[in-house]
């Protein structure tokens, strides 16, 4: 499920959205919130404003401008961390295993 995640700098725009973002994470969550997002980004070129950031699934995206830098270490994380994640929670803040 996590495993075809974009890579961290990749350029999106969002379904109904009228400017790009920067993906600046990914399996994220919002403080305070339960609910785990695929990403969390920022508007593109301005970069990281903390109120001005976006948590978003997969699913929201509808154009991909730019996928971001994936060298050794990015797909040994895709690899060996994220296509062995399975189900995921929120307990006290963080993001874990459901057991």
């Amino acid at each position: 499920m996590y495993s075809e995640l974009l890579p961290i700098g990749s350029v999106v725009l969002l379904k109904g959205g009228n400017k790009r973002l920067m993906i600046c994470g990914r399996i994220q969550t919002r403080k305070g919130e339960d609910t785990i997002y695929d990403y969390c980004g920022c508007y593109y070129p301005e970069g990281i404003e903390p109120s001005n950031m976006f948590f978003f699934n997969r699913d929201a995206i509808d154009t991909l401008f730019f996928v971001g830098f994936q060298d050794a270490e990015e797909l040994q994380l895709r690899e060996n961390v994220f296509a062995n994640l399975g189900e995921l929670q929120v307990i006290d803040g963080q993001i874990v295993p459901k057991e």
